[in-house]
């Protein structure tokens, strides 16, 4: 089953995608994303991926152990599967506590600062999905 998500596209400035089963088929930049960027992403605090998630990051302390590890990501999810993850983990489970890092409308905890912007960029979760993909056990 296949369907366009508008997601308030136009006016928020984020790009249209389709969710195909448990997953976003395809880019949202309609590129593929660069690793290294995307690594340096996810070990960026401000990301807030490490927070939660631990993974093979031996240069990094305190690594998060709330959400699954890291290690392996690229071998368990597709592209697809990653991205939608990163984009809105809410629609694949209602009670993550995983950020919607592509989503506007109809959350609820979002910060004065933060409300109408997502949290990274559609080249920013292409950069993160090419890193994730690559994770191979």
């Amino acid at each position: 089953m296949a369907f366009t998500l508008p997601c308030a596209a136009d006016q928020q400035g984020l790009r249209d995608y389709a969710v195909v089963g448990d997953a976003i088929p395809t880019s949202l930049t309609g590129m593929p994303g660069d690793a290294t960027r995307g690594r340096a992403l996810v070990l960026e605090r401000s990301s807030t991926c490490i927070l939660c998630h631990s993974g093979p990051f031996p240069e990094t302390k305190f690594q998060g152990d709330l959400a699954p590890s890291l290690k392996g990501a690229g071998s368990r999810w597709s592209e697809g599967q990653l991205r939608l993850r990163l984009v809105d983990a809410s629609r694949l489970n209602p009670t993550t506590i995983m950020p919607s890092y592509y989503r506007v409308e109809g959350l609820v905890r979002v910060s004065q600062a933060w409300r109408g912007k997502p949290i990274l960029s559609a080249e920013q979760i292409e950069d993160i999905v090419a890193y994730l993909a690559s994770l191979r056990e």
